[in-house]
């Protein structure tokens, strides 16, 4: 049987609506971010960059990574990292409860737009970004996530932690991105102490077995 054409127009409509209704949910939800990047909510500016960032990566995302990509960092500013121990467990900590927290915000607002349990469950694990090297769309997310983070976060981090802490913070951020987003990462417009970063963490990665100091993941 061929499928009515004005049914199937009309489930596209259905289904760019209910993604309409969800990214502008997370953007108002983003919006709350007291964090401002360059005059804009931080979380806000991030979301929206990584979309730009996944539609360069991939031409055809699914909907619920697009979702995912928009809301990346949905409430982030709710767990404040300096709440927690300083070192790696604290951070671990903090990075995990704060995915939960996005998971349970992101899951609500896909409730209220229409979208099914299964969905919300797979939004939860797609954020928690739990199996980077068996779920390509994972992968994707996190590629998206580090590209967004040297735009964004990078020059801070830099000036809290100095040149030499960060290119081996750096070099283990590349080693959980793909060779797309690695090769995309080189085409960035960072400022001259990242892109110096940058380069000698690209330089370590192509050289494992340089032994590094343990720390914090750059990228939560």
């Amino acid at each position: 049987m061929i499928p009515d054409a004005d049914a199937t127009d009309g489930d596209g409509v259905a289904q760019r609506h209910r993604l309409a209704t969800a990214i502008a949910a997370i953007d108002l939800a983003n919006g709350d971010d007291p964090n401002e990047f360059e005059g804009t909510p931080r979380a806000l500016a991030q979301g929206r960059l990584a979309s730009e960032e996944l539609s360069a990566l991939d031409d055809d995302p699914s909907e619920l990574l697009q979702l995912a990509s928009r809301a990346h960092h949905l409430k982030r500013w709710a767990l404040a990292r300096v709440d927690y121990p300083e070192g790696r467990a604290g951070y671990l900590r903090w990075r995990r409860d704060n995915k939960a927290v996005q998971a349970d915000a992101a899951g609500a607002i896909l409730s209220d737009a229409g979208y099914e349990p299964k969905a919300v469950d797979r939004m939860a694990e797609l954020l928690n970004r739990r199996r980077l090297a068996s779920d390509p769309e994972t992968q994707l997310l996190e590629d998206v996530a580090c590209l967004v983070f040297l735009q964004t976060e990078f020059d801070p981090m830099i000036a809290r932690l100095g040149h030499d802490r960060m290119v081996h913070i750096v070099k283990k951020t590349l080693t959980k991105m793909s060779p797309a987003a690695i090769e995309r990462a080189g085409t960035l417009s960072l400022s001259p102490a990242a892109g110096a970063v940058l380069a000698d963490a690209a330089e370590l990665y192509a050289n494992p077995a340089v032994v590094e100091p343990d720390g914090e993941s750059s990228q939560p």
